[in-house]
């Protein structure tokens, strides 16, 4: 009996996806739930597994568009399992021993002699003019189009990436505002609590992340227009702050939602992002932890930035971009000293947000962040 395999339901809307990789080929036995291939759609790539045990018989081919419930190949579930797996381990498969004739079987020489049956030898009975075309038309053929240049096909979720960016710069009036953060006292407490952290929660480290995602969501209750988003000709506001946070993988760059954010201790938003992080970095995320975001935040000092303007992941308002931490001479009380310093950017649509609320709620994040107290009492 034949068993087909199907393109599962993807999600969040989503009808279409891309075979990116067969894990498994046609010939190859499989167990029920081993993977037999990737799909990628839009947001993650999903892996499919098998719906019975048996052998692949045909497949779709790698880069294919498929849809949900289309067939992706058959497995033929009355096929018996190899022979070689009911060999004892210490008996070697006759199929991996090398023959005799393998063994005496000559190389092939670098460069064998031009035969009738090479393509660049041309019959003798070729016009001298014909020749000639056809051998300058494989010449052009053969030869690269430019030393150095490799062509490969975009990933369909790189061209999500690119296509929400665009659409998001053609539609957003997209405008960013700067402060920098005095990050001494996050640091100090940081240092102060860690040990204590780890231990009262189990392993779970004490990162800066937690300290802007709670400045975050305490600034946002205060200026809930950068909360909001832009449907029609109505803003929709949110009582709740659903935090995205941007991680960039080998893939691209994913934001896994933290839902109700602002209701998460220190603990479990640290907890939350390092599981999302690891989860990204495996393909591993699932599709509804990729939707309704409300807020996102992005950290490019992780790899070193010191400046950047983010760009809106639409439908949202507002991003906030975090920068590398850098010991800087600054003034305080009339003496310049040395603090570790961070550079925060804030891009908002000055379609729904003004300036005035801009640069307010940044002013608050920098306060907050300055004085991490305040995330404590809620002031």
């Amino acid at each position: 009996m034949s068993v087909e395999i199907r393109v599962p339901e993807l999600g969040e809307s989503l009808t279409v996806a891309t075979v990116a990789r067969w894990l498994k080929q046609p010939g190859s036995y499989v167990k029920e739930g081993e993977p037999l291939l990737e799909l990628e759609t839009d947001k993650v790539s999903l892996e499919v597994p098998a719906p019975v045990s048996g052998e692949i018989r045909q497949n779709v081919p790698e880069g294919q568009e498929v849809e949900v419930g289309q067939a992706l190949g058959v497995i033929d579930e009355t096929a018996a399992p190899p022979v070689a797996e009911e060999r004892p381990q210490t008996e070697r498969p006759a199929a991996t021993a090398p023959t005799e004739a393998a063994a005496e079987k000559p190389s092939a020489p670098q460069n064998p002699p031009s035969s009738p049956a090479s393509p660049t030898a041309a019959p003798q009975s070729r016009p001298a003019a014909e020749q000639g075309v056809a051998e300058q038309t494989l010449s052009q053929r053969q030869a690269p189009e430019e030393e150095g240049v490799r062509r490969v096909p975009m990933s369909r979720l790189r061209q999500t990436i690119a296509r929400n960016l665009k659409s998001a710069q053609n539609t957003a009036a997209i405008l960013t505002t700067f402060n920098e953060v005095d990050m001494s006292a996050v640091r100090d407490m940081r240092a102060r609590y860690r040990d204590l952290f780890e231990k009262r929660h189990e392993g779970t480290r004490l990162g800066f992340m937690s300290f802007f995602a709670r400045a975050v969501t305490q600034a946002l209750s205060e200026f809930p227009s950068v909360n909001a988003q832009i449907e029609g000709d109505e803003i929709v506001y949110r009582d709740h702050v659903n935090l995205g946070i941007a991680v960039g993988t080998e893939r691209g760059l994913v934001v896994p939602v933290l839902r109700h954010a602002d209701e998460m201790s220190f603990a479990e938003i640290e907890r939350r992002i390092a599981d999302f992080g690891k989860r990204a970095r495996m393909n591993a995320l699932k599709l509804q932890e990729l939707s309704g975001g409300t807020f996102t935040i992005t950290n490019g000092g992780i790899f070193g930035s010191l400046l950047s303007t983010p760009i809106l992941n639409a439908p949202q308002s507002g991003v906030l971009g975090m920068h590398a931490i850098q010991d800087r001479p600054v003034a305080r009380d009339g003496e310049v000293v040395i603090r570790p310093m961070m550079y925060i950017a804030l891009s908002y649509d000055h379609r729904l947000v003004d300036g005035r609320e801009a640069v307010s709620f940044l002013v608050r994040v920098k306060e907050n962040l300055e004085d991490p107290r305040r995330l404590l009492l809620g002031v």
